[in-house]
């Protein structure tokens, strides 16, 4: 995954876990792209996700992904 996020902004890929994932990042599930709108901490370092679309994921602690987000320019 790469090219442009919504609103023109330059997006690029990056590995993620349950400890570095953000909201706002975009993850491909199924060949569909899935923004994360919140986080919630679960035991064992997990976390379970929320996607714009009500969705729900959760995300083991040594779970690894690769989602798109927006770079930011100093």
């Amino acid at each position: 995954m790469n090219g442009w996020a919504p609103g023109d902004a330059m997006a690029g890929p990056v590995d993620i876990t349950s400890a570095s994932v953000q909201r706002g990042d975009i993850i491909q599930i199924g060949g569909q792209p899935c923004r994360v709108t919140d986080l919630l901490q679960l035991s064992g370092g997990a976390k379970r996700l929320s996607f714009e679309s009500g969705e729900l994921l959760t995300m083991h602690s040594r779970t690894r992904l690769v989602a798109l987000r927006t770079l930011r320019r100093w």
